[in-house]
């Protein structure tokens, strides 16, 4: 088939490699235009704008969907990964064999935006993939293929990510044999739940609540917005942790360095270790070094 792939992120790499060496034509990418970045605003191209660039791919990066109009009646089909563009049902009829997602989530759970830092936010053990046929819904269209992975208790978003991404091109081309043999895709069915995007706010760390808690938005936040809070009036953000204690005598939000060790206080009498922090200003470090350069003081808190 003739493909095209609307995606925007480097979660998209694993599946663009494989569609390069398949016996399928990858004939363009579709990305997002070039955006400045950087200290000196330079206008920089999506990663997939880069990797088409590098394999010798046309990108098109359409300001507006109807400039792709031309170019979508041409293929056979537009795979979109991350493309963070909503199209109208218009463009999405134009390929022979429309629009196919793949979604980082086992639909109908967790549509949207956000679902990978969703599921470990709500503490999963088990999520997956899912492509799916692209209609005016919110992932709400007809699933070819989904495939479970479990989650690893020390995963973080990035290596959630990236083991997902991992399972992408098989699901694609399964997906791809279903519509090449005119199989008809599935309704989805169960209850479904919303993925909505993360907020810098919302990755603000209460050490009210319980150390899982705590834990559990430190993996879903990492690399981005990152799980943050306040030591001395500047912020500092907490990019791993340690084992839970269910004993201590730390208030919440309390400090604690033995040496070796930085812990803190949360809810229902519970403290975790801090492994890796980022101060305002500094590069990731361990959070032992920050600890004996900060020389805490008895009762300071994280908060």
């Amino acid at each position: 088939m003739r493909i095209g792939v609307a995606a925007t992120p480097a979660v998209a790499l694993p599946s663009l490699n494989w569609l390069l060496g398949s016996e399928h034509d990858l004939v363009t990418t579709i990305s997002v235009p070039d955006k400045a970045s950087g200290r000196g605003r330079v206008l920089t191209p999506s990663i997939v704008a880069q990797w088409s660039q590098e394999h010798g791919i046309p990108c098109l990066k359409p300001t507006q969907s109807e400039e792709l109009i031309g170019h979508l009646e041409k293929l056979d089909l537009v795979i979109t990964i991350g493309y963070g563009v909503i199209l109208p049902e218009k463009i999405l009829a134009l390929p022979k064999f429309g629009f196919i997602n793949l979604h980082f989530s086992l639909l109908p759970q967790y549509r949207g935006a956000a679902p990978v830092q969703r599921a470990l936010l709500n503490g999963e053990r088990i999520t997956g993939v899912t492509v799916f046929g692209l209609d005016k819904g919110m992932d709400t269209g007809p699933i070819y293929v989904s495939h479970t992975c479990a989650i690893e208790p020390t995963w973080r978003a990035s290596e959630l990510l990236d083991a997902l991404s991992q399972m992408g091109p098989q699901a694609l081309e399964e997906s791809c044999e279903m519509i090449a043999k005119g199989e008809i895709p599935k309704i989805q069915v169960g209850e479904s739940s919303l993925a909505s995007k993360v907020s810098v706010e919302e990755a603000r760390l209460d050490f009210n609540h319980k150390a899982i808690r705590i834990s559990n938005q430190v993996r879903a936040f990492y690399p981005s917005p990152s799980a943050w809070t306040l030591f001395r009036g500047d912020k500092v953000k907490i990019s791993r942790l340690g084992p839970i204690s269910d004993t201590n005598n730390l208030r919440v939000g309390e400090l604690a360095f033995d040496g070796k060790k930085l812990s803190v206080g949360c809810g229902n009498s519970e403290s975790i270790e801090i492994v890796e922090l980022t101060p305002a200003g500094k590069n990731e470090m361990k959070a032992s070094d920050w600890a004996r350069g900060a020389r805490i003081l008895p009762g300071e808190i994280f908060g």
